[in-house]
């Protein structure tokens, strides 16, 4: 992302990726708001969030398809956002800006395969009905789950790993202090896999990760390109 349009896209990003992450998670926490207690406590009940969230689906498609269609939209705006991360700390630590950009592009690149699961699943529901989708999904979700060969849950292990070479990186460059070092990387642990349920403290994952991305992303778009180039001290 070079020149004066590459860093205003990659300004713009850094911003918003982590704005619409955020708003995603926080809606398919809130996805089991209507149900009673007691059919809340029997999905926590069983061995996977799925059962819960096709029932959710079933009870207000049209709220949940909004969830997860922003938690995508999240997970595609934050690929933009970690290349420009790892653009500005490849100046100061271009293996650790490399390796872990990639690796962190595995891991959203298993988050769409998940989301074609999750599609999927949820024209099941339309088309068959609820207790026969469920029982569907169920008998082979530990296959749909895990890919062809296997590849997108490989590929997950990418997230944690590459989350932690780029804010180590980060924060060798200068670019993040400790704290937001931390911050980028808690995020950077969240839960891999289908139809998997948004407790609120993977909302506050989101929090944490605007608060390492979006003042980056506000001095990438207010700051001079020699400046930014330049940058040493940590922020925080």
């Amino acid at each position: 992302m070079n020149g004066k349009t590459g860093r205003w896209i990659g300004g713009v990003v850094l911003i918003l990726a982590p704005l619409v992450w955020c708003a995603g998670l926080l809606l398919r926490h809130l996805v089991l708001k209507d149900f009673t207690p007691e059919q809340v406590a029997w999905f926590d009940q069983q061995p996977f969030a799925a059962p819960g969230q096709l029932a959710a689906y079933a009870a207000n498609p049209g709220f949940v398809t909004a969830a997860y269609s922003l938690f995508l939209l999240g997970a595609v705006l934050l690929l933009p956002a970690f290349l420009m991360l790892a653009k500005i700390v490849a100046a100061k630590s271009p293996a650790l800006a490399a390796w872990g950009f990639l690796l962190l592009a595995f891991g959203l690149f298993a988050r769409v395969y998940f989301a074609g699961v999750e599609l999927t699943a949820f024209e099941l529901v339309d088309k068959l009905g609820l207790d026969h989708a469920t029982k569907l999904v169920m008998d082979d979700y530990v296959d749909l789950s895990y890919g062809l060969w296997r590849i997108p849950v490989t590929a997950s292990v990418g997230q944690y790993a590459g989350g932690l070479l780029l804010a180590i990186g980060a924060f060798r460059a200068g670019t993040f202090g400790i704290v937001r070092a931390l911050l980028f990387l808690w995020p950077c642990t969240l839960w891999m896999g289908v139809l998997k349920e948004s407790e609120l403290l993977s909302v506050f994952t989101a929090v944490a990760l605007g608060l390492a991305l979006v003042p980056l992303g506000i001095r990438v778009l207010t700051r001079p390109a020699d400046r930014q180039a330049g940058e040493t001290s940590p922020a925080s």
